[in-house]
């Protein structure tokens, strides 16, 4: 869960892992550390059509998560990051 200063996008008042409920390290509004966001639109035939999913996972849950994957997440080394 991502909670913003006067709903302003570019405000972060505080991130929050929805699986564990910790709380994420922020200095001035930047997390000081990593996260996976999932924001999932639910289509056409599926239980939740027209349902838009979104939550934040901080490292360690999402590492606790595709641990449990049958088929493992494909990993591709990114060359530079932005």
């Amino acid at each position: 869960m991502i909670e913003y200063i006067a709903r302003k996008q570019d405000n972060i008042k505080k991130i929050v892992c929805n699986k564990c409920g910790r709380e994420l390290e922020l200095e001035n509004g930047i997390a000081r550390e990593d996260y996976c966001t999932v924001n999932k639109l639910w289509g056409y035939f599926s239980q939740r059509d027209g349902q838009r999913h979104r939550f934040e996972l901080c490292e360690q849950c999402y590492e606790e998560l595709i641990a449990g994957f049958l088929i493992p997440v494909e990993n591709i080394e990114e060359k530079e990051l932005i």
